[in-house]
């Protein structure tokens, strides 16, 4: 039997080194792994791969006595996911069936947006996680336009060489082809251009700016998968999506005073209506601050 020393050694540089994977997420992985194989007992490559759903069911069942939620539920599922591939890999299995088990269900309501802080975190953890660094500055750049300018990812990503230099502001289209003018903050025009400067491929008027990693247009697939991975690491719930940064975008806007008039015509909504959900998220936060904090709530 191999040492379980031995085994989250192997994980750990493979996660670092092959995957490329940050810091934190090697330390969120390996954390997971760990609470696997003390629950196992002595384990080596081949009985890890031959792990079947109702062990690994077990295993988070115990997880969720010990008051762990859905969403570290579905979190800790997707490492042990990703674990037990590895394993599969090292045992001479790769074919092997994994384990088929669905996650916990997440409740979805209206969206709910992160705190500035998590959505700047975010952008940083994205950026450390790259396999390159001209890649973790895209996709860094691509997080700060849907933050810091409440654009769509398909609008951001439609960008072309053609909107370089950034100015204070910027014509976006957007659904239907209805074009609007949002500003840009320095932080978000300083990204695009470390993204620019750092890209291995030209920048060209008529085609993408966000490039792929084979040079072809940045897929919205790519954007969502590092991000899931970014979540992970920071404990977010999984509806801390790209998307989610709009919604953060319109909500902080909202709470900082914005009329809803001008918050139409900043995230391109032809209907008003469509622009007043957030009234709704502002109201659900004040709710929640207001049951954490009244007194009347303590007792």
């Amino acid at each position: 039997m191999a040492q379980k020393a031995d085994l989250m050694e192997a994980w750990g540089a493979y996660l670092a080194h092959d995957r490329r994977r940050s810091p934190h997420t090697v330390r969120a992985y390996l954390a997971t792994a760990s609470r696997l194989l003390d629950a196992l007992g002595d384990s080596d490559w081949g009985s890890l791969a031959k792990i079947e759903a109702p062990a690994l069911r077990g295993h988070l069942a115990a997880r969720r006595q010990d008051g762990i939620g859905n969403v570290s539920a579905a979190r800790e599922l997707s490492a042990l996911k990703a674990f037990l591939s590895f394993a599969r890999n090292r045992a001479g299995m790769a074919q092997a069936a994994p384990p088929r088990l669905k996650g916990p269900r997440v409740k979805k309501g209206l969206p709910r947006p992160i705190t500035p802080d998590e959505a700047v975190n975010l952008a940083s953890i994205v950026e450390e996680d790259a396999s390159l660094p001209w890649i973790g500055a895209r996709d860094r750049a691509v997080l700060l336009l849907l933050y810091g300018a409440g654009l769509r990812i398909a609008e951001a990503l439609s960008l072309t060489g053609a909107v370089l230099p950034l100015a204070e502001t910027l014509v976006v289209t957007g659904k239907g082809s209805k074009q609007r003018m949002v500003p840009l903050l320095p932080i978000v025009r300083a990204g695009v251009a470390d993204y620019v400067e750092k890209c291995p491929w030209p920048v060209e008027r008529d085609k993408a700016l966000f490039r792929g990693a084979k040079g072809g247009p940045l897929s919205q697939g790519m954007v969502q998968k590092a991000v899931a991975r970014a979540r992970v690491v920071l404990g977010l719930p999984a509806s801390a999506t790209p998307h989610a940064l709009r919604h953060s975008f319109a909500t902080h806007l909202l709470g900082a005073g914005a009329d809803l008039r001008s918050l139409q015509e900043l995230l391109g909504h032809v209907s008003l209506s469509s622009t007043q959900i957030y009234t709704r998220v502002d109201a659900a936060t004040l709710l929640d601050v207001y049951r954490n904090a009244h007194p009347r709530e303590q007792g």
